[in-house]
């Protein structure tokens, strides 16, 4: 549907004065040009036929007989017609119609302005939603309103959705967030208290137990720092020249000890001549999240392989595993905080939920971006691009 013509602010109120201004005029002219042609209609038809063939003809010839053409003028038009001073019919006429056009051009200029005025309203009754809490209202938009005015309007809507999804968002957030702290924190505390009651003997098990509840607690805080500097737009990169072949076979031999447990094969097609200016410390924490995920969620494929094609712009790395993959419908939310899928993501995994968010981050602070796709054959296939 084509979007309906709208004008800049400034020549909206141009157009609108001007159109008032000359229509101000152009009503009084008229109304003077009518009030003659119906004057002279009239006398011309209350004149003898002979008396209005002589007015004529000397209309035309003023200066054959002029005191005769006045006295014409004065009988059938009545002395004031001629009269000079500002008491004169003319002037009288043109002050009533000025009263009478005054309030007339007004009201128009209050009906013409009221798409800009009504505008506002919803702008100010959106925003004022807003202050209240309601992210989720938008403003109606005036068709006749001023391009500038339209664009803010849609902007605000815009700004509205937002909001309405970080108020979702962290919400969501605040949740699970207290359940990811609780369950480490519980279990530490109850596993400290049973050694404190004699329940459980103080010796390295229990304490290795305690450690590691207080280790994963540890990243999760990480974690969460991490995800806050890339929302403050705080995560500062150390770019360099890095070799991507081996960087990725650095974190393939550093999870070696639980692919073998696994029996779990991971394939590097990556070309060992492929440099990319990155930061190698995030970008192997990206790799990293990606190789664990498919060791957490799709071990049971037994394989996940790495491939990279090269584009006009970009590299495209693809990270692709052989398990059973996640349902269509929660494709869309698998970068979201603390999402996992019912059926492949979950808590006993050990995972907490934000891998993939960090692992999008990281993308998307080189100036890239990571994706996520079922593979036709099967599995999940994640799509990290990198500029060149």
């Amino acid at each position: 549907m084509k979007r309906p013509e709208s004008y800049s602010l400034w020549r909206w109120f141009c157009l609108r004065i001007f159109s008032l201004a000359i229509g101000s005029i152009v009503l009084i002219a008229l109304c003077m040009w009518l009030r003659y042609v119906f004057l002279n209609w009239w006398v011309l038809k209350q004149m003898p036929l002979v008396t209005r063939q002589e007015f004529l003809y000397l209309r035309e010839h003023p200066n054959v007989n002029a005191g005769r053409f006045n006295q014409l003028v004065d009988i059938w038009y009545g002395q004031s017609y001629s009269d000079p001073s500002i008491t004169s019919t003319d002037l009288g006429l043109l002050g009533i119609l000025v009263i009478v056009v005054t309030p007339m051009m007004v009201t128009l200029g209050l009906r013409a302005a009221r798409p800009l005025s009504k505008q506002f309203s919803h702008l100010a009754k959106a925003a004022k939603a807003v202050t209240d809490g309601h992210f989720d209202v938008s403003a109606t938009q005036e068709k006749q309103a001023p391009q500038e005015l339209l664009e803010l309007t849609h902007d605000f809507n815009a700004m509205t959705r937002q909001l309405a999804r970080y108020d979702k968002e962290l919400r969501t957030s605040h949740v699970a967030l207290a359940h990811e702290l609780r369950s480490p924190l519980t279990a530490a505390m109850g596993r400290l208290q049973g050694m404190l009651d004699g329940v459980f003997p103080s010796d390295p098990k229990q304490l290795t137990m305690v450690m590691n509840q207080l280790q994963h607690l540890n990243r999760l805080v990480e974690d969460l720092h991490f995800l806050s500097l890339v929302d403050a737009n705080q995560l500062l990169l150390h770019q360099e020249n890095v070799a991507l072949y081996a960087l990725l076979q650095e974190k393939i031999l550093w999870l070696q000890p639980q692919f073998d447990q696994l029996q779990f094969h991971v394939e590097n097609h990556v070309p060992p001549s492929l440099t990319l200016h990155v930061d190698a410390l995030r970008l192997g924490q990206l790799f990293t999240i990606l190789l664990e995920n498919a060791l957490r969620y799709a071990a049971d494929g037994k394989k996940i392989t790495v491939d990279a094609i090269e584009t006009s712009q970009n590299w495209q790395l693809s990270f692709r595993d052989y398990g059973q993959g996640v349902s269509d419908a929660f494709l869309p939310q698998i970068f979201q905080k603390f999402t996992r899928a019912d059926d492949s993501r979950a808590r006993h995994s050990g995972g907490s939920g934000l891998g993939l968010s960090i692992a999008k981050a990281i993308a998307e602070a080189h100036g890239g971006s990571l994706t996520a796709e079922n593979h036709p054959q099967g599995g999940l296939q994640l799509l990290l691009l990198l500029p060149k």
